[in-house]
Order: structure tokens, then C-alpha cells, then sequence
């Protein structure tokens, strides 16, 4: 794809499919897209461009699969965020080799608080920039953009909204509204801030997408 982003920021975001990973029935347990699912995501902050995307499991084969469709969609060395989930070690050095500038934004959490409810989030105690390869720009270590992004995606997206019963049933379904999300999202929506949607912004298109024309592409492919 060539793209020429100069910084990436990765991160993860839960949800589930057919049921919870603690209700899945003992007959179908292990079976692939059934209980938690997880959407691996990277955004080109200065266009908010989502790079590239994988649904899997939050581990190292699923790590190595996104990271290496990240790199192969860049133009040149990059300087990367990711939080600090082990496997993003192994899988950048695998995809970029040397050849990328990355860091590890870990944030730390203490106890929940006095008042917690179920659901309520733990207390944040900070973060650490942690320089793992590269020279770094460190003011510019940092994950908040791509973790915006997952509001937006369970905004966006019903099957995403907790506590409810509108999660996917089958995983086809689940990959299939996130790649239509997505493709909006980059090609049609217009960003608030940017006032121009993020393909364009990156230079990928040159106007917003209609509906008529991402509905287009099904008789391109299909033909």
C-alpha cells in the first residue's frame, strides 16, 4: 500500500461471539470464533487513518499475523506505540527487524475504588514510556488516539456495546461488520476535526466515499 505514516499507534479491544467465554457450552469449547474475540487495531494519528486491522486471540500468533499486515502497508520506518502486552516484543521484531523506532506506553492501575460496582474500573496510577528499539521522539510515545478509536468503534458498532444482547453470533458476521466500519470510517466519514475524511487526509482518496460507491465494490469483487 506504500503508506507514509511517520507515527502508528497499536492496540487491542475486547467483545465476543456466540457467548462469554465463561457460558461457552463444554461442546464448544476451543472452537474457533466462540467466546472472547478480540480486534487488533492501528491508527495513523496525524489522519486518524485505521491502517490495518485483525480479528483473533490476544496472543503471540495473532500479534505476529497483524503486525506483519502492518508493516507490509507502509511506506518507510515508523516510529510505534503499542501498550504493553508482551507479545507486540516478538511480533515487531519480526515483521520490522531493526527497522522501526518503538516504545511501549505500560500504564499501572492500583486497587479498585472504595465505592467500586460491578464493572467499575480500577484506579489509574500512571504510566511509564518504555523505549524498546530506535531513536524516539518520546513526547510523541503515546497510545491515546487508537485508544479514542475504540469508543468509536463500540459507538459505532452495536455488537460491541457491553451488557446487552446484541454481541455477534457468528464470527463471519462479527469480521464482516468491522471491515464494513472501517471502510466508512476511512473512506466516508468526515472527521470532526480534520473536516475531510482520513483517506483523503493520508492520500489515499480524493473525496468522501458515498454509500453507492462502497456498495460498488461488491460487483467489482464479485466480477
Amino acid at each position: 500500500m506504500g503508506l507514509k505514516c511517520r507515527r502508528i499507534q497499536c492496540n487491542e479491544i475486547c467483545s465476543f461471539c456466540y457467548a462469554k467465554a465463561k457460558n461457552v457450552p463444554v461442546e464448544m469449547a476451543g472452537h474457533d470464533g466462540v467466546g472472547d474475540v478480540w480486534t487488533w487495531t492501528d491508527l495513523y494519528p496525524d489522519s486518524k487513518l485505521i491502517v490495518s486491522w485483525l480479528v483473533g486471540n490476544r496472543d503471540a500468533e495473532s500479534a505476529n499475523v497483524f503486525m506483519e499486515g502492518v508493516a507490509r502497508r507502509l511506506d518507510h520506518r515508523v516510529q510505534l506505540t503499542t501498550d504493553g502486552l508482551r507479545v507486540y516484543l516478538d511480533a515487531i521484531y519480526g515483521a520490522f527487524g531493526l527497522d522501526v523506532d518503538f516504545a511501549q506506553l505500560v500504564k499501572i492501575y492500583g486497587e479498585g475504588f472504595k465505592t467500586e460496582k460491578r464493572y467499575s474500573p480500577t484506579h489509574f496510577a500512571g504510566s511509564e514510556k518504555r523505549r524498546i528499539t530506535g531513536k524516539l521522539d518520546i513526547e510523541k510515545v503515546s497510545t491515546s488516539h487508537v485508544e479514542r478509536q475504540n469508543l468509536t468503534i463500540r459507538m459505532s458498532m452495536r455488537r460491541f456495546t457491553r451488557l446487552t444482547n446484541a454481541f455477534s453470533k457468528k464470527i463471519e458476521n462479527h469480521e464482516a461488520a468491522i471491515a464494513l466500519h472501517f471502510m466508512f470510517y476511512n473512506f466516508a466519514r468526515v472527521h470532526q476535526t480534520l473536516r475531510v475524511t482520513p483517506a483523503k487526509e493520508a492520500g489515499m482518496a480524493d473525496h468522501p466515499w458515498s454509500i453507492e460507491e462502497i456498495i460498488g465494490l461488491l460487483d467489482d469483487y464479485s466480477n
